[in-house]
């Protein structure tokens, strides 16, 4: 499998990152600095000719929150409804539920081991967490996601966090072997709908083995109320067949936004699942 790591000359935590990943040996990745900020990257995959006939691409970078917190976080890029922050409105990036479900385990289990202490690096616990599909830029013709240092700029310079990341998208070579495994050709993929921005219920099924459930778009409790667009957007934009809609049912607005998920899902013909009754 051969993939591209793009990271911006302006980007703190995606130069932290090129640098940890610059002394790995990974002969099938190119690895590529944007002069311009990464969620403004449009077309990426169609004006870059490096990438043009890549199987995936993984945006290095910082995340950013008024909250701080110190975070690795995870997600496919796109926009439900407006374009604040690159892309276009309305449209979202194809992305793989399987490789997002790899990526994730795999930054989970290297933040376990690399971290010395819950504490290192930033004076609190870090979070490890999926985050919802938002911002730029839009890539639609190679399956993307960002895979981020959060949330300043301490963070983001950490070499300790930077070669967690580093370490995670190494990893990522190894992504053919383990989805041919037996036990994961099981897996099901599905899109979510739903929670908070930093998706604590769906990040609980991505780590875990018992779902046998792997998740692509992930669209927030604040982007409702759900349209046919938006769901056109996440199952379109999958590479994977949508086996199942996931919903975190307390997420999902009132009865009237519930209701109104109920029936565009049903017009799908796909089956709902809500996330209290699956296995984490």
């Amino acid at each position: 499998m051969k993939f591209a790591v793009l990271y911006s000359k302006k980007d703190e935590a995606g130069m932290n990152i090129a640098e940890c990943l610059s002394r790995y040996y990974l002969p099938q990745v190119k690895l590529i600095k944007l002069n311009e900020e990464t969620i403004n990257s449009e077309n990426a995959d169609k004006d870059i000719v490096e990438i043009r006939f890549m199987d995936f691409i993984i945006f290095a970078s910082k995340h950013q929150s008024k909250e701080k917190v110190p975070s690795l976080s995870l997600h496919a890029p796109g926009n439900w409804r407006n374009a604040d922050f690159g892309g276009k409105p309305g449209k979202v990036c194809k992305t793989s539920a399987k490789m997002l479900k790899f990526l994730f385990q795999k930054l989970s289990d290297n933040a376990k081991k690399m971290l010395e202490s819950p504490e290192s690096a930033g004076g609190s616990a870090h979070n490890i967490t999926l985050e919802v599909t938002h911002h730029g830029p839009l890539i639609e013709n190679i399956p993307c996601c960002f895979i981020e240092i959060g949330s300043e700029e301490n963070a983001w310079k950490n070499k300790n966090l930077g070669e967690i990341i580093a370490k995670t998208i190494s990893d990522f070579q190894e992504f053919q072997e383990w989805k041919n495994k037996e036990e994961n050709k099981k897996i099901k993929t599905g899109i979510a709908i739903g929670g908070p921005h930093y998706a604590p219920n769906f990040s609980k099924i991505q780590l875990s083995k018992m779902s046998n459930i792997a998740i692509s778009h992930i669209i927030p409790e604040y982007a409702l109320p759900l349209s046919e667009n938006m769901l056109k957007e996440a199952i379109g934009k999958t590479s994977e067949h949508t086996d199942f809609i996931l919903l975190d049912w307390k997420g999902c607005g009132n009865a009237e936004s519930r209701q109104n998920i109920m029936k565009l899902c049903e017009k799908t013909g796909i089956p709902v699942v809500r996330t209290e009754k699956v296995k984490k």
